[in-house]
C-alpha cells in the first residue's frame, strides 16, 4: 500500500481539526452529555469510520479495506474493555459528572499522540526484524490467557495507581479541590496542580498500557502502518461517547474479557504463523521459510472471526446476565458504579 506524504499530511490535519473542534465544543460549555447526543456524535465517528473503509476500498482494493475494517473492529472492542478502567478511575478520583468528559477528551488526545509514537516503533521494528511476529504472538496469547484467568476469578476488579502518577503526586504540590477545567490553580501564591491533572494523565498513561497489546494485536491484522494509524483514531474518536452511552450496558457484558482473550489468542496464533512463513531465524528450519499455505489465515477469515466473537460474545452475555440478580452481576463485572442508576 503506497500512501502519498499528502495524504499521511491531510489525515493528521482532518484529525486535528476533528478533535480540536470536539474539544471546543466541550470546553465551552462542560456539562454530562445526554443519550441522544452521544447517540449522535457516536453516530456520526461509525459512519466516518464505515466511509473511510469504503474509500480504501476504492483507492486501494478490498484486501486493504477488509483489513482497515478488521483492525478497527478489533480496537473498538479492545476499547470498550478499557471503559471498565476508566470507570473505575473516575469513581476513585470522584470527579465531577459534568467534567468527565473534558478529563476523557483530553486523556484522548494524549493517548492517540503516544499510540502514533507506538505505532512508528512497532512499524520500523516489523519492516527491519521479521522475528518480531515471534514476540507479538507470544506476547497476545500470553496477555489472553491472563485475560480469560482474569475473568474466571470473578473478582471485582481493583485500579492500581501508576507510578508516573504517584511519582507526580509526591513530588509536586497539589490541591484536593476542583478548579472547573483548571490544570493547575494558584493558592497565596503557591501554584498547584489540580485533580483534573492527575486524572488526565492517568486516563491517558493508562491508556498508553492497553496500547501493549492492542497495537501487536492490529499488526496481526495488516502491516500497514498508516491502516493501523487511522484504525486507531476512529476507534479512540467514539471512545467518549461510548463511555457515557453504555456504562449500564457493560455490567451486563459479563463474558467479555473471554470473547477479547479468544480474540487476542487468535491473532497471537495468526502473527506466529506468519512468522514461521517469514522465518528467518538459523534455529528454525535452518533460517528457511516455511511455505505451508495454512500458516497465512487469510484477512476475511479474521474478519469473520472477529464478527463473530464478538456478536457470540455480546449476545451470549445479555442472554445470561438478564437472567441474573444485580449481586451476581457485580461478581461477574464488578460493582455498579453510581452514575449509572441516575
Amino acid at each position: 500500500m503506497d500512501v502519498p506524504t499528502w495524504v499521511w499530511i491531510a489525515t493528521g490535519v482532518v484529525t486535528l481539526a476533528i478533535f480540536t473542534f470536539d474539544l471546543a465544543v466541550v470546553g465551552r460549555r462542560p456539562h454530562e452529555p445526554s443519550m441522544k447526543e452521544c447517540a449522535t456524535y457516536l453516530s456520526i465517528y461509525v459512519g466516518l469510520a464505515l466511509l473511510f473503509g469504503l474509500g480504501v476500498w476504492y483507492t486501494n482494493g478490498g484486501t486493504y479495506a477488509l483489513e482497515f475494517y478488521s483492525g478497527w473492529l478489533v480496537e473498538y472492542s479492545l476499547s470498550i474493555d478499557n471503559l471498565f478502567i476508566f470507570i473505575i478511575i473516575m469513581a476513585k478520583f470522584a470527579v465531577p459528572r459534568e467534567l468527565q468528559q473534558y478529563a476523557l477528551m483530553i486523556g484522548i488526545v494524549m493517548a492517540l499522540l503516544m499510540r502514533a509514537i507506538f505505532i512508528a516503533v512497532g512499524a520500523a521494528a516489523i519492516t527491519n526484524f521479521s522475528w518480531i511476529f515471534y514476540l507479538f504472538g507470544l506476547f497476545l496469547v500470553y496477555t489472553a490467557f491472563k485475560l480469560a484467568k482474569e475473568g474466571a476469578e470473578d473478582e471485582d476488579e481493583e485500579f492500581e495507581e501508576n507510578k508516573l502518577v504517584a511519582f507526580i503526586e509526591r513530588r509536586f504540590p497539589a490541591t484536593s479541590e476542583w478548579h472547573g477545567r483548571e490544570l493547575f490553580h494558584s493558592d497565596a501564591g503557591k501554584r498547584m496542580i489540580t485533580p483534573m491533572f492527575i486524572v488526565i494523565v492517568t486516563l491517558g498513561t493508562t491508556d498508553l498500557l492497553f496500547a501493549l497489546d492492542s497495537i501487536p494485536a492490529i499488526f496481526g491484522i495488516t502491516k500497514e502502518p498508516y491502516l493501523v494509524l487511522t484504525a486507531n483514531i476512529f476507534a479512540l474518536m467514539g471512545l467518549r461517547q461510548l463511555y457515557f452511552l453504555i456504562g449500564g450496558l457493560l455490567q451486563r457484558l459479563i463474558y467479555l474479557s473471554y470473547g477479547l482473550a479468544f480474540l487476542l489468542a487468535f491473532i497471537g496464533v495468526k502473527l506466529f504463523f506468519h512468522a514461521l512463513h517469514e522465518n528467518e531465524l538459523p534455529f528454525i528450519n535452518g533460517g528457511e521459510h516455511l511455505d505451508y499455505a495454512w500458516l497465512e489465515i487469510p484477512i476475511w477469515l479474521s474478519l469473520v472471526v472477529i464478527v463473530a466473537t464478538l456478536a457470540v460474545t455480546a449476545a451470549l452475555s445479555l442472554f445470561v446476565s438478564s437472567r441474573m440478580s444485580s449481586e451476581e452481576q457485580d461478581a461477574s463485572t464488578g460493582p455498579r458504579r453510581d452514575w449509572e442508576d441516575d
